[in-house]
Order: C-alpha cells, then sequence, then structure tokens
C-alpha cells in the first residue's frame, strides 16, 4: 500500500467519525425498500403502512358547508342533485330533479383494462366469508376470525334484504382480488304531502386504498344507478359524514356513556375530560333493574303490532320510511350481537312501546387487555303508554347489562326530549342525509327520520 492510499485511510477515518450519528455510513448501492420494510417486526410494518396512507389521501373531503362551497364536484356536478348555493329552503314542493329516460343502458358500464364488474351473492357463505376477509372491507368490519360468525351476521343484517344485481362489486381479472363494493337496499319513503315514493338506500361503498384517488367511487355508483334504473326506481336516499352537494338535513351524533371505566382505559376520545375515574362512574351511574312494567324482548308474533305502532308514530315526520312487515322482521326481530329490540306490553295483552338498537363494534388497538369496543346505537322508538325518557332510561340498562360499553344516538325525530336528561353528550361528529334525483325543502331533524 502506498503512502498516499495510507493517508488516504486516515482521513477517510478522520472524516467518518467527525461524521458520526449524521451520514458518516452510506451503502454502496440503493437498497430495496420492500426488502427493507420486510425486515421490520410486523407492528413497525404496521405503523408505517397506516402512515403511508394518511399521507396519500392528498385533499380531504369537505367536512362543513364552507369547506364544500370551496371545493370542486367533478362527478357530482354532473349528477341530478341539488347544486350547493341553491336556496332550496324556499323550494315548497317536492319532485324529481330529471324525467324519467325513456331507456336505460342495457350494458355495465366500461372499466378499465385489467378489471372486470363482479354481482356478489350474498347467500353464498363462501362469498360471504371472501368478503369479509378482503383487508379493506375488514377495515370498515372489523373483528379477528375468532369473531368472523359476528361479522358475517352484521353484514348480511344491513345488506339485505335486496336483489342480488345491487351488490355490485368490481374485481381485478387477474387474481380475482375484489377491490370495490356498493350495494342498496329497498327504502320506500312518504313526505310531507302524503306522497308514497319507491327509493333505494345505498349502503356500504368501499373502495381499495391504492384506488380512492382514482375516480373508483363515482364509476360504483353510475353502475348501481344504472342497474336500479333497470328495476324502474329513479330516487334514493344516502348518508354520509362529509358535505356533498345537497344535504336535505344534518345531524348530530350523541353518546352515553355506560362503561366509564373501560372508556377510560382505552383512552376514548369523547370523555368529559374534567372528570376522573371516580367521579365518571358515579355521574354515568345507572340503575340495576328496569322500571317499566310489561318490558320484553320482542318476539317474531309481535310484528304486526310492531309495524302498526310504528307507522301510526311515523306518519308525523316530514320525510318518514313506509315499511313491510317483512322489513320489520328483518330490522328489529332480535339477533345476537347484531340487533335488540324491546317492546311494552299492556296489561289487556296489546303493544304499547317499542325501542330499538343495534350493535357497532370497533377495535381496540395497542391495547394489553382491551381488543374491541361495543356501542349500541339507536335505531328507532315509539311510545304511547311510557313516557319517552322513562323508555330511553330502560334502554341504556338492558344494553349496560347486554355487555356494551357506550350508547349513541342523533338528535333525530324525538330524540332531543330526553338526550340531556339522560346524560347525552354531543360529540363533534355530523351525519349529513342526502336524496337522489329529488327536490324539496330543508327539514330540521326534528321532523326527519333517518332511513335505516
Amino acid at each position: 500500500m502506498s503512502f498516499t492510499d495510507e493517508e488516504g485511510n486516515e482521513s477517510l477515518k478522520k472524516s467518518k467519525k467527525k461524521l458520526k450519528g449524521e451520514s458518516a455510513w452510506r451503502p454502496e448501492g440503493p437498497r430495496d425498500p420492500f426488502a427493507l420494510l420486510d425486515s421490520l417486526p410486523e407492528k413497525k410494518q404496521q405503523e408505517i403502512q397506516r402512515a403511508l396512507h394518511l399521507f396519500s389521501l392528498g385533499r380531504s373531503l369537505p367536512k362543513t358547508l364552507q369547506e364544500a362551497k370551496k371545493h370542486t364536484y367533478r362527478f357530482w356536478g354532473t349528477q341530478p342533485v341539488p347544486k350547493l348555493g341553491e336556496k332550496n329552503v324556499t323550494v315548497l314542493s317536492h319532485g324529481p330533479i330529471e324525467g324519467i329516460e325513456a331507456s336505460v343502458r342495457d350494458e355495465p358500464y366500461t372499466l378499465p383494462q385489467g378489471f372486470s364488474w363482479d354481482t356478489l351473492d350474498l347467500s353464498n357463505p363462501f362469498v360471504v366469508r371472501y368478503f369479509l376477509e378482503t383487508p379493506h372491507i375488514s377495515s370498515n368490519y372489523p373483528g379477528k376470525k375468532k369473531h368472523l360468525k359476528v361479522c358475517e351476521n352484521v353484514f348480511l343484517y344491513h345488506c339485505t334484504p335486496c336483489q342480488s344485481q345491487w351488490h355490485c362489486g368490481v374485481r381485478v381479472q387477474a387474481n380475482k382480488k375484489l377491490v370495490g363494493f356498493i350495494a342498496a337496499v329497498p327504502a320506500d319513503v312518504q313526505n310531507v304531502s302524503d306522497r308514497e315514493k319507491q327509493t333505494v338506500h345505498v349502503k356500504l361503498l368501499c373502495v381499495h386504498k391504492k384506488l380512492r384517488q382514482k375516480r373508483m367511487a363515482p364509476v360504483l355508483v353510475r353502475e348501481l344507478t344504472r342497474r336500479v334504473n333497470l328495476q324502474g326506481l329513479y330516487q334514493a336516499v344516502y348518508t354520509a359524514d362529509i358535505v356533498l352537494p345537497t344535504p336535505l338535513s344534518s345531524s348530530r351524533l350523541w353518546h352515553r356513556p355506560l362503561n366509564p371505566r373501560k372508556l377510560m382505559e382505552v383512552n376514548y376520545p369523547r370523555l368529559r375530560q374534567n372528570m376522573n375515574l371516580q367521579r365518571a362512574l358515579k355521574f354515568n351511574r345507572l340503575p340495576e333493574t328496569t322500571k317499566t312494567n310489561g318490558l320484553r324482548p320482542m318476539t317474531k308474533k309481535d310484528a304486526p303490532e310492531i309495524l302498526s305502532l310504528l307507522q301510526d308514530h311515523l306518519c308525523k315526520f316530514k320525510l318518514s320510511s313506509i315499511l313491510s312487515l317483512q322489513q320489520v322482521e328483518h330490522w328489529l326481530l332480535p339477533r345476537q350481537n347484531v340487533i335488540d329490540t324491546y317492546v311494552v306490553e299492556g296489561d289487556d295483552g296489546s303493544l304499547t312501546d317499542v325501542v330499538s338498537f343495534y350493535s357497532v363494534t370497533s377495535r381496540v388497538l395497542n391495547h394489553p387487555v382491551h381488543t374491541a369496543l361495543k356501542a349500541a346505537h339507536l335505531l328507532c322508538m315509539a311510545s304511547t303508554g311510557s313516557e319517552l325518557t322513562d323508555l330511553m332510561g330502560d334502554a341504556l340498562i338492558l344494553a349496560k347489562s347486554n355487555g356494551f360499553d357506550i350508547f349513541t344516538a342523533f338528535d333525530v325525530m324525538d330524540n332531543a326530549i330526553f338526550l340531556e336528561k339522560l346524560k347525552f353528550t354531543v360529540s363533534d361528529k355530523s351525519l349529513h342525509y342526502y336524496l337522489y334525483n329529488w327536490m324539496c325543502p330543508w327539514m330540521n331533524t326534528g321532523f326527519l327520520l333517518a332511513v335505516k
């Protein structure tokens, strides 16, 4: 080795020592980022993937009307919905925005090369299982394999009954992977003019995270619209927590802790921040037993009386569901870990009250003890023999005894009567209600029934 080489090596050693902790060592060539990611622990990989997903979302969709007015809606601007900024509060009549087309396209809309349409048969348990094990679906319907049966029941409850062609999916042709899905269920409604309208309720729009900025969601909506139009239906009801053109009404979510200790242990964000554990337990304490006489779980034979009770109750709202006996049995008949319904039977054997709530389970991440949070969400209630506050108070007791950690409800219909009295707290989450191809006046939440 020459003197020059030794001097060069000595100089290199000094420079590495000086730059230690900064950039003293660099690999000769670029390392494979995927190999580097695979070499990390699984927990660290998941954290990186979540962070990358957040950064890849780009500009978020508007959550308020002020943000929405500055947003450009490339898809919704072409659809038969009220445009943002229109004075729809002055509209006094109900009616379609676009007339019925003479003919509806028979062929599905064209997809990019490599993708194909699919109609999912949800009566096939293997199809349902595959659907729920698809990653971008499991993020919406949480549950490990040991809880998979519960997830199947919840999923089938929300997406049936409906025609199979309304279960619209997109697959990758090469490997048949499901990367998009949208569904609709029948939801006939009645407005303030006693005008009945056949509509559908759009449910569960899911798109693979890599395709969410590739305009797949509008393609799914257009294809579902085409399939619904083929059945002679041209209106739809849907909800979203973002502002689209243009909300029919908006409501706020309220929550009532049932298990404050667990909620504090998992750092649930909607608890009162000024309470310690002992104060929270005392403040949210509930009686051990219900006080309404004749309160019992619903049975199938109760369905006709419940239908009559709900019809009399819903007719006072400006927009309400028109239910059939089959729908009452599907939406309200109790199913374990899916839906709970209770009725009040009078002394003469007739039903005077009904209250129903369904289960929403969320995953708890990175906690040594708790893996899930179980919430009860109010579906409907009607009362002719009890005070609403008393009936709802008993519902809280029953939900707690059934293992629910929190009870949630929107401030629609008559719910404002009991929310503050029963120590519900309003959250920052809003839900907006929309009608597709139908113009009508703005509705206060007190006159609106959220279609299930």
